[in-house]
């Protein structure tokens, strides 16, 4: 399995003979050079969407109209989407599961705010989320953008994951200490991934604190385009 992180919340994910583009922000991301695009994106299978935010979801459709794969993600937005831009999609709910190849795909809450730009303004269309991605034996819990909430601890006594991708940089998130909390309290992973930071002067800069909190995990600051081999 290989996660491979593209800026912001972005993430190539290869894993079970898939590949998974999770809130792949391609234009526009500070974090990712254009010249690098074709690279992360190249025989990409799915596109995975946590919520309708721009630093998430600008370049979903454009991507899955050009590769012709479906988006998987929350059932309102994926039926808008299905209906007016005739995308492919695989639309599901919060504690569903759906199959994409050998890969299951569990949706599990969120805590934020979800939304896309109209001409009439911001429109809600469904809510936001998180996955647990299992597969290869492993089980990757991916936070979305969310704040801690006691429900991680159902999400760890219902999935065992040994990832995690955990926003962690503040301001519109949880940061690095809440992330820590949410580590040390709910989940007992092997491996964790910081995301949402870095990408803004606003957002933190470090996960020095995520590492010294959590001195029996393997705490790995992701690289751009960097792979990391689990």
């Amino acid at each position: 399995m290989n996660i491979i992180w593209l800026g912001h919340s972005g993430f190539r994910i290869e894993i079970a003979g898939q590949v998974l583009l999770l809130d792949p922000w391609l234009n526009g991301n500070p974090m990712l050079p254009e010249d690098q695009h074709a690279a992360a994106t190249d025989g990409a299978t799915h596109i995975l969407l946590t919520h309708a935010h721009g630093d998430h979801a600008a370049d979903v459709l454009p991507l899955a109209k050009k590769a012709g794969i479906p988006v998987v993600g929350q059932y309102d937005l994926m039926s808008h989407w299905e209906a007016t831009e005739g995308i492919e999609v695989v639309g599901f709910n919060k504690g569903g599961t759906v199959s994409l190849g050998d890969v299951s795909v569990t949706m599990v809450h969120a805590t934020h705010s979800t939304s896309i730009s109209t001409p009439g303004g911001p429109q809600v269309t469904g809510s936001e989320c998180g996955f647990m991605i299992s597969g290869e034996g492993h089980t990757i819990y991916v936070s979305g953008d969310t704040d801690v909430m006691a429900d991680m601890g159902v999400f760890q006594a219902l999935h065992q994951p040994d990832i995690g991708i955990l926003c962690a940089g503040g301001h519109f998130t949880m940061d690095m200490r809440r992330a820590a909390y949410a580590a040390k309290t709910f989940f007992d992973f092997k491996t964790l991934i910081p995301c949402h930071y870095r990408t803004f002067p606003l957002l933190e800069q470090s996960a020095d604190l995520l590492v010294r909190e959590l001195p029996g995990v393997d705490v790995v600051e992701p690289q751009v385009m960097s792979p990391i081999t689990l």
